[in-house]
């Protein structure tokens, strides 16, 4: 395994992450992906147990949410003081304690509590690693990202289907299963860089000071936006299914299919990575994606349209993460920033949807998902124009002959 691939200071330094911790890393992905996941399988045993009702119940992702966006926070405002190793070995337990929280809890009360401690470390988890990954592999960080985000959605399928295998009252000991991952993974901690390197004095200026803020909330809105369409896709396209025709068992494969599809399309996005830029690749992603919730639209070809809307919207977040750094290297906060906007998207416009739909009808849910991936093209266009990358993927050398050298593989 190369510098580069263990994740090679791109100054030329030590690694940031050496190949057990990448491993690692992975492994976290994919337990934070089971744990944002199971939240809604286990509310039937949340019910029995506490006495609530579906959205009391339902409180739990929300705590979850909150925490996750405090955690992002947290770790960004803390990393100042405290070295990344400190600040993901405190992320892991969090994890762990609010695991054990959660699931040991004689009153619904201490029951969020426990989510909402999770939640801060699953924020300082994502942020951190995601940062780590975005700076620490030079121009494959992006293949990189793509490869660890991929993990997420192996968690995110798997976590249902334990609990489904299981039964919902199974809940507690897969909770406390992921918290015991959590501190296995605190072993390989010494793998990870301390800290990573200041950027050079001429990088840290950055992309000018007058263009800079409007280049992050570019990338902002893509966050929020792109989200929107996921989680929007994700809640509404069973509804939508069964609007046009589609019998209950049908809408609910589809929608697997679709998270599946998320899950396909970050490590099929990973070698692609390599070869086209990241501005290539958004703008096709936000075109693709629009394109196929607008073959969403006819009934026949919806459950294999949003299949293909999976496909597409998989490598946006991965792939944006490296670009943003690259394009605004002297500002530290901007990752911090586009994380927190993505989840503040995943909670709040599910519901603004869903506010928007009872005003209309369910049959228009991919035509306004649509809209928002139009503006998600536009925006893209405006970053290639404004904020070009300048760690696209070198393009490989050739010979006399035309042919590839074997020495760019």
């Amino acid at each position: 395994m190369t510098a580069a691939t263990r994740g090679a200071d791109p100054s030329g330094g030590k690694p940031l992450l050496t190949t057990a911790a990448i491993g690692a890393s992975c492994l976290a992905f994919v337990v934070i992906g089971a744990l944002q996941a199971l939240y809604g399988p286990a509310i039937p045993a949340l019910r029995a147990e506490y006495g609530i009702s579906p959205a009391v119940a339902g409180l739990s992702l929300s705590a979850h949410f909150v925490g996750a966006l405090l955690g992002v926070l947290l770790y960004h405002l803390l990393r100042g003081r405290l070295n990344n190793r400190v600040l993901l070995g405190g992320s892991y337990v969090l994890m762990a304690v609010g695991a054990a929280v959660f699931v040991s809890a004689p009153g619904w009360a201490l029951a969020l509590t426990g989510t909402f401690v999770i939640g801060l470390g699953f924020g300082g988890i994502d942020y951190g690693l995601n940062r780590l990954f975005a700076v620490g592999f030079g121009h494959r960080s992006t293949a990189m990202l793509n490869l660890l985000n991929g993990h997420f959605g192996i968690g995110a399928i798997a976590g249902p289907a334990l609990i489904g295998r299981l039964g919902a009252d199974s809940y507690p000991e897969i909770f406390l299963g992921a918290g015991v991952i959590s501190l296995l993974i605190l072993a390989t901690l010494g793998g990870v860089a301390a800290r990573e390197p200041d950027p050079a004095p001429a990088e840290a200026a950055g992309a000018g000071g007058a263009r800079v803020l409007p280049i992050i909330a570019g990338f902002i809105g893509i966050y929020v936006l792109h989200v929107a369409i996921e989680t929007g896709v994700g809640g509404w396209e069973p509804t939508h299914l069964e609007a046009v025709g589609y019998g209950a068992a049908t809408a609910a494969t589809a929608t697997s299919a679709y998270w599946a599809a998320m899950t396909i399309g970050r490590f099929v996005a990973a070698p692609i990575s390599l070869r086209l830029p990241a501005p290539t690749i958004l703008l096709v992603c936000c075109l693709g994606t629009a394109g196929f919730l607008l073959l969403a639209t006819v009934p026949a070809l919806a459950p294999y349209a949003y299949l293909g809307v999976g496909l597409m919207i998989a490598p946006i977040f991965p792939t944006c993460l490296p670009w943003l750094n690259r394009a605004v290297p002297g500002v530290a906060a901007a990752g911090a920033y586009v994380i927190a906007a993505s989840m503040i998207g995943g909670v709040a416009f599910p519901p603004l949807l869903g506010a928007v739909i009872d005003t209309m009808e369910v049959r228009t849910v991919p035509l306004l998902l649509f809209l928002l991936a139009v503006v998600c093209g536009a925006l893209s266009l405006w970053l290639r124009r404004n904020a070009p990358d300048p760690g696209a993927a070198p393009a490989a050398p050739r010979d006399p002959a035309g042919k590839e050298s074997a020495t760019a593989r």
